[in-house]
């Protein structure tokens, strides 16, 4: 890992005026791929803004199994939820080499006190996360394994030559953290669509053939 003073370079990358103030007042570093960045029930109390890689935002279980909550990339505020200075709901662990500008609570509490925008900016992202959360939530009690499996393929999914391509390459392990449900039951899963002919993949790359059945 090293880290740095964040260079104009860097900041002219980020596109909210209050924001880039924001994230002046904070120091560059790099980690990883695979680094921990932010550990459930830790006590640390920075925001961090990524500027290129990808993250993603697990809860774990005692028995060792996680659920993804979120995954984001350059541009996104990570750890906004330190303003309240109490312990870390989730962890967050970079999934390829990821850099960030790590922010003291100090400064993000005196940007929501001294910039309005800045105050209206952070509440448009609480938001966006609480309804990711909802829809989470939602998917996890009203439908079952194949559903919750077509709606994360679909929704990672891009049209190219008339097909869906999922711009992310996912493992069958990483698909069953996203849906909380077991890597055995994604397998089956996927192996099945493939045989009927609505998905084929090939070097982790899935490609939606056609439109995926409502109920399997």
């Amino acid at each position: 890992m090293s880290f740095s003073a964040p260079t104009i370079q860097q900041l002219a990358a980020v596109a909210d005026p209050a924001i880039r103030h924001l994230a002046a007042c904070g120091t560059v570093r790099t980690f990883q791929r695979h680094a921990v960045i932010i550990t459930e029930g830790d006590s640390s109390d920075s925001i961090y803004l990524i500027l290129s890689g990808r993250v993603k935002i697990f809860v774990s279980g005692t028995d060792g199994t996680e659920m993804i909550l979120d995954t984001l990339r350059a541009g996104a505020l990570v750890g906004e939820l330190a303003i309240d200075g109490r312990v870390r709901s989730a962890s967050v662990m970079t999934l390829e080499a990821t850099t960030c500008v790590v922010i003291s609570r100090a400064a993000l509490r005196m940007a929501i006190t001294d910039d309005p925008d800045f105050a209206l900016k952070l509440i448009d992202v609480l938001i966006v996360r609480t309804r990711r959360t909802t829809e989470t939530v939602k998917h996890l009690a009203l439908m079952d394994v194949y559903g919750r499996v077509a709606q994360l393929l679909v929704e990672l999914s891009v049209q190219r030559n008339g097909v869906g391509v999922c711009v992310e390459k996912l493992t069958q392990l990483e698909i069953a953290e996203r849906v909380g449900a077991s890597r055995d039951m994604v397998s089956r899963v996927l192996k099945e669509l493939v045989a009927g002919g609505y998905l084929s993949i090939e070097q982790k790359i899935i490609t939606i053939r056609k439109t995926l059945p409502a109920r399997w």
